[in-house]
């Protein structure tokens, strides 16, 4: 099996940290009643449809891998009694915890998280699962009378909270299974000059080998008879839920900086061994094995790379992915960017507070 590059962000805190990084000079900080596609990589048709909140208001704290997210959002929600709601598409599938920087089990305990080990790696997990478990999540919150707080650095997933979800007509295995056989005799060019001729604008945003998502735009025209693009236009003018965005900001160097460091960080936390656990157990499935950096670690665990590399291409590969997070960014021109570069946790958390209104 390959393990090919995904979407896992490297979002992993240090090492060192204080006992309470949440601390605040002078105050107390009070407890929570305790009762849990690249960007872009989900191919599917999306248009508006529903409020997928039922009616919770979005809060969210976001920004790219590494700047911090989730000790400012565990501050946070420490002072105002809120639970975390995670946004990351990795962190989801159980036993996948060092590679994913999951919340530790001493964090977890402090304030209550959802959306963490809802599935086994072996699991196709989509978007239209991912709903189905936020919803139980949603309800459980507001059962206790609690405010959700969404952290994470999936942008999609935060697109369809705002927008809703439909996910076009259902694949139809006979019309996907001649189109991935085009691709492979015909060459991926054909693929795409046919999609440039039925649906131009998805064709100038997709790559040529980016065959997956150039299939789906096809299924999606050969099926409906409506190119891709316009129910994503469609989808992109729909009125968003409620909400407020606040983000934090890193400059690129220093982001780099933190990415290659943690790197090192995770690869000595144990990180070989839990991707060799998971192949050796359940298996990666079509959608955890696109996390990030676990080809990586199975080859440190396996010989074939020593640390160093490993941590270096792990450390290239996420610089992209934040990237294309930053890039994600751009479709939300509510957020409220607040500079966390050299600040304390508990700090940041003071102004993240007042920037969500609470």
């Amino acid at each position: 099996m390959s393990y090919p590059l995904g979407r896992a962000g490297l979002s992993a805190r240090s090492a060192a940290r204080p006992d309470d990084p949440c601390a605040r000079p002078g105050a107390g900080v009070r407890s929570p009643s305790v009762s849990s596609p690249a960007e872009g990589d989900e191919a599917d048709a999306i248009i508006p449809s529903h409020d997928p909140l039922g009616g919770t208001h979005l809060a969210a704290l976001i920004g790219p891998t590494a700047s911090g997210k989730s000790a400012v959002a565990l501050c946070v929600a420490e002072a105002v009694g809120a639970e975390i709601v995670s946004l990351d598409s990795m962190q989801v599938y159980r036993g996948m915890d060092v590679g994913t920087a999951k919340p530790e089990a001493s964090e977890r305990a402090r304030v209550v998280h959802h959306m963490l080990d809802v599935a086994d790696p072996s699991d196709r997990y989509d978007v239209t699962r991912f709903l189905g478990d936020l919803a139980t999540a949603l309800a459980d919150i507001r059962a206790r009378g609690k405010r959700a707080l969404f952290v994470g650095g999936t942008g999609f997933y935060l697109k369809v909270l705002s927008a809703g979800l439909f996910r076009g007509p259902d694949v139809e295995p006979a019309l996907r299974a001649e189109l991935e056989r085009r691709a492979q005799e015909e060459g991926p060019l054909a693929l795409h000059a046919e999609l440039a001729r039925a649906d131009p604008r998805s064709a100038a945003k997709l790559h040529p080998n980016d065959v997956k998502r150039v299939v789906r735009a096809l299924e999606v025209w050969r099926q409906t008879g409506r190119p891709l693009s316009a129910w994503q236009t469609q989808w992109g003018s729909a009125t968003a839920v409620p909400r407020t965005l606040v983000g934090l900001e890193v400059a690129v160097p220093e982001l780099d900086r933190r990415i290659a460091a943690r790197a090192h960080q995770m690869l000595a936390a144990g990180w070989p061994a839990e991707a060799a656990r998971i192949r050796d157990g359940s298996g990666f499935g079509p959608t955890a094995v696109q996390a990030l950096g676990y080809a990586e670690a199975l080859a440190v665990h396996e010989g074939l790379l020593t640390t160093t590399e490993a941590a270096r291409r792990i450390a290239l590969a996420t610089r992209q992915f934040a990237r294309r997070q930053r890039t994600w960014y751009r479709k939300f021109p509510d957020v409220t960017w607040i500079g966390a570069e050299n600040r304390a946790p508990a700090d940041l958390a003071n102004e993240v507070q007042r920037a969500l209104g609470w």
